[in-house]
């Protein structure tokens, strides 16, 4: 069960999403809402948590959660304070019930990754793909549209277009074609 803990809350922050099952982990963290009673109030026991990326609204809480569960984080890039441990391109984890290859996906961030698992037909999509082919910002530090684009073309190859769901950073979560939202994207960052 996948549920955006961040979802309703009306401050700047990006989603959390609550990755129940086998092993039960928290893909990114959001901020500026509280995060661990969200998690608390589920009757979850957490067992680690996942950072597509280290922009603040999407590790704002990342200390308290840590605190609270005592587990640890896992990101790309493991000189970053934020990340404990790495997760290599094309490494596999374990988000719920299910294993997930992790890309390497930068153009939004260098540290940006997207999941996605072939067997539950799911991508974590990040910052790199909204809903609407809307896509990641690259005015940001560490943004290049370049690599955005590559990101993208990267994602759409890997995933096909039976794609079931594809949770984003920002705003809705997508279930219906989400093939097509990534194919949009792929389009719309070419658009200068």
């Amino acid at each position: 069960m996948i549920t955006n803990l961040a979802r309703g809350v009306q401050a700047f922050t990006s989603n959390a999403f609550l990755v129940e099952g086998d092993r039960t982990v928290l893909v990114d963290t959001g901020s500026n809402f509280d995060a661990v009673g969200k998690i608390r109030g589920r009757d979850a026991e957490l067992d680690a948590i996942v950072l597509t990326h280290t922009h603040h609204d999407h590790v704002g809480n990342l200390q308290s959660v840590k605190d609270a569960f005592g587990v640890e984080t896992w990101g790309f890039d493991a000189d970053l304070p934020e990340v404990d441990n790495p997760i290599a391109d094309d490494e596999t984890v374990q988000l719920g019930d299910h294993s997930y290859t992790a890309l390497h996906t930068p153009g939004h961030k260098n540290d940006h990754l997207c999941f996605y698992s072939p067997s539950a037909s799911v991508l974590f999509a990040g910052d790199l793909i909204f809903q609407n082919g809307s896509f990641g910002r690259t005015d940001l530090e560490e943004g290049d549209r370049d690599q955005l684009i590559e990101s993208i073309d990267r994602v759409r190859d890997r995933v096909d277009e039976h794609l079931a769901e594809m949770y984003v950073g920002h705003g809705p979560s997508v279930t219906t074609d989400p093939y097509r939202d990534v194919e949009l994207a792929a389009r719309a960052a070419r658009m200068r």
